[in-house]
């Protein structure tokens, strides 16, 4: 359930101050219209969501700590300027988020919308993998879209949502990411994140769309299963900033939703060469791409207009390939 608004302004305001500093309990009570008795239930019911507040006579409220795990009153908080923010609909645990934003757009639910859980049980990524899912220490996120718009359109959605959450990273973390054609973001050629589009057709338009994210912020507590511990990482294993998972989220959903915006509107096609050109892990390098059951392997040289890759052969021939599961080859 989200926080109530006074309660989510109470935040804000604590959150302004920093963690040294202090807000009166008289300035809440006249900015919220309220007794200093209804600041004070408010307050109680924060501690009991897990935020420690202290009070100290004549100073007022200060922030002491707070939830270092995701939590909607924080992103709610962090996301104070927004204008008509799309609702977040949280889950402790759920399936799949991406499961649950469509079954939204499928009863409704206007769009845009955000589904948002700190543990996925049936998380996948693209043909069907099983995405790893550990507690708290990870973004699990899907966005509920009506663009209303034909097929064509969409083919270079996901490369354009991909490299805005780089470029979020980058800002965020100080840490620059790369992208693997065509949805992974990578440290050192190691998986920290991984993009979802999934669409519902009607009548040559894409009625519904679900763009979904998962980023890994902190590795398990118990390390990486065996399987994944020479392949995954983590955005915190790669930056010496502090990594709050509550701003980072209320962060990268304000970055996503803009770059939809722009994606509809088309003001994308401006700046998504550079972008790509930025955050493209693959150009220049040698590459095994796994194509309809062939491995091809060559040199890949970026992406074309529509959001293929092109592959440079030895023989000098160059072709494009819509689709396919790419690998870093060792020359």
């Amino acid at each position: 359930m989200p926080a109530h608004p006074s309660e989510q302004r109470i935040l804000q305001a604590l959150l302004a101050a920093g963690e040294d500093g202090h807000v009166s309990g008289a300035a809440l009570a006249r900015e919220l219209g309220v007794s200093r008795v209804a600041v004070w239930q408010h307050l109680e019911k924060l501690r009991e969501q897990g935020f420690e507040i202290e009070s100290q006579h004549a100073r007022g409220y200060r922030l002491a700590s707070r939830p270092d795990f995701l939590h909607p009153a924080l992103i709610d908080a962090w996301r104070r300027g927004e204008v008509d923010a799309p609702r977040i609909h949280f889950f402790p645990t759920i399936g799949s988020t991406n499961d649950e934003a469509a079954r939204l757009l499928a009863t409704g639910e206007p769009a845009p919308f955000i589904v948002l859980a700190r543990r996925q049980e049936k998380g996948r990524g693209r043909l069907g993998r099983a995405w790893h899912s550990a507690v708290d220490g990870n973004l699990y996120l899907s966005f509920g879209f009506r663009p209303q718009v034909e097929p064509a359109r969409m083919q270079t959605f996901t490369l354009w949502m991909g490299v805005n959450v780089c470029a979020l990273v980058a800002s965020f973390c100080r840490v620059v990411p790369g992208i693997k054609w065509p949805n992974d973001l990578l440290f050192d050629e190691r998986k920290a994140g991984g993009m979802l589009t999934e669409a519902r057709l009607d009548a040559d338009r894409i009625h519904d769309l679900v763009f979904g994210l998962g980023l890994n912020l902190r590795p398990p507590a118990g390390g990486w299963p065996a399987e994944l511990a020479s392949r995954a990482t983590a955005l915190s294993a790669h930056t010496a900033l502090p990594l709050d998972p509550n701003r980072f989220a209320a962060a990268l959903i304000l970055r996503v939703l803009d770059a939809y915006e722009r994606f509809l509107d088309g003001s994308f096609r401006e700046s998504f060469p550079d972008l790509w050109h930025r955050f493209d892990l693959l150009r220049n390098r040698p590459v095994t791409l796994l194509h309809g059951g062939r491995e091809l392997s060559g040199t890949a040289i970026g992406i074309d207009d529509e959001g293929s890759l092109l592959l440079r052969f030895p023989n000098g021939h160059t072709d494009r390939y819509r689709a396919g599961e790419v690998t870093f080859s060792r020359r």
